[in-house]
């Protein structure tokens, strides 16, 4: 058994499951912080579905729409020349989705919080709509994209439900700390179990240290 290949995967999913997150839920939450439309309560709905569904229900939901017997899971399969399904990528994917929720929801917060006033005021001297974004949009809101941040790391990095159903448990390949900890317990290992529990707690705590810090240099 490869103690440091669960930790490995972890990581990697966690950090491009983050990252990947953070980006779709940016401009996702200014927009709909910033615009009235009809069916928003119906986007809004399916953006936060996540967040309420069992785990292994959005697990089944990803096979269904991006397996193998799918439109879309044929399409990326001929793009790339192989299936996203039982993928490191479909554990990125599991647990993108599954951070999405609490990412868009701290975002979109932040956005709405911002004085509205500061961007009217950028705008009469001239400044076009991404520069108001840049330089008074996000620095308002810098706390709560940190906080942001944070939310979808932690959310990644303890995804389990999602990624066993998606991903599977492919140990060197799909095999993430907290479906490692499961197999573990379940075969009686008990001293891995307890190591991988231990590392991936010294890995949270060191996130959210960092940002605490970070959170505290920007005040």
């Amino acid at each position: 058994m490869d103690f440091w290949a669960p930790i490995s995967i972890s990581v990697q999913v966690t950090l491009a499951a983050s990252i990947i997150t953070f980006l779709l839920a940016l401009p996702a939450g200014w927009f709909m912080s910033r615009r009235t439309f009809k069916g928003k309560t119906v986007v809004e709905t399916i953006f936060m579905l996540p967040l309420v569904l069992p785990p292994t229900v959005v697990g089944f939901g990803l096979l269904v729409l991006l397996g193998r017997k799918s439109w879309m899971g044929r399409l990326i399969e001929w793009i790339f020349h192989q299936p996203l399904v039982f993928t490191l990528w479909a554990a990125v994917v599991a647990a993108s989705v599954m951070a999405f929720p609490l990412v868009y929801q701290t975002l979109k917060t932040g956005f709405e919080a911002v004085d509205k006033e500061l961007e009217d005021a950028a705008r009469t001297l001239g400044a076009k709509e991404w520069q108001v974004f840049r330089l008074v949009t996000l620095p308002s809101a810098r706390r709560f994209i940190l906080s942001g941040y944070m939310l979808g790391f932690a959310r990644s990095i303890g995804e389990f439900g999602a990624t066993l159903m998606f991903a599977g448990v492919i140990p060197g390949k799909t095999e993430t700390i907290p479906t490692a900890i499961f197999m573990a317990v379940e075969s009686g290992n008990m001293v891995y179990a307890t190591y991988w529990v231990l590392s991936i707690l010294v890995l949270s705590f060191a996130l959210l240290a960092f940002i605490q810090h970070l959170k505290h240099s920007a005040d």
